[in-house]
């Protein structure tokens, strides 16, 4: 199963290592990251394979939030094909 996984927030030193971290240390394998700064703001899109992991999509879904939070950007996780239907018109 793919994911969708978006970071948005001020830029700061480690926010790529601490998700990747994340990811890795949940058996999730990153295929695809794409990451830019505009006017001092981190925005983040990575697609990442999730089928080897043990950890349910919920709770690294709370993981990444919560990690998230304590460095004070927003991370959001999702199932690739929910996220394709929200963004479908």
């Amino acid at each position: 199963m793919k994911l969708v996984v978006t970071v948005v927030g001020k830029d700061r030193v480690g926010i790529i290592a601490m998700v990747s971290q994340i990811l890795a240390e949940n058996n999730v394998n990153i295929l695809s990251i794409n990451q830019n700064i505009l006017d001092g703001y981190f925005n983040m899109i990575l697609i990442a394979e999730i089928s080897s992991s043990k950890i349910k999509l919920v709770d690294l879904q709370q993981k990444l939030k919560e990690s998230g939070q304590e460095i004070n950007v927003d991370i959001k996780a999702q199932h690739a094909d929910i996220f394709n239907v929200m963004h479908n018109i």
